[in-house]
């Protein structure tokens, strides 16, 4: 065999191309992220992502939703723990009606 001829440079390109290629194919099987030629890396998508993106979104908005309607309990509570006798009686009975 000769070692230094365009056949064997051929080879050599050939075995180097079909590792990368058994190379991608398993690490896409298995949901490992790719490397592109410039050295970045791409990773699977997932189809459901924007859903749940979504969803996400609009839990965050009620929950702080919540957490403001709350606050202003707290703050009305914390006035009527401080605040004197009279003027407390007169806010809880504000509140009842």
């Amino acid at each position: 065999m000769d070692w230094g001829g365009p056949g064997f440079v051929i080879a050599i390109v050939a075995i180097s191309t079909v590792g990368w290629l058994i190379n991608s194919w398993i690490r896409a099987k298995h949901g490992y992220p790719l490397e592109n030629e410039w050295s970045g890396t791409t990773h699977k998508g997932d189809p459901d992502a924007q859903a749940r993106i979504g969803e996400l979104t609009a839990e965050n908005r009620e929950l702080k939703g919540q957490i403001g309607r709350m606050e202003e309990r707290l703050a009305v509570l914390e006035r009527i723990a401080t605040d004197p006798a009279e003027r407390t009686a007169r806010e809880i009975e504000n509140l009842r009606n």
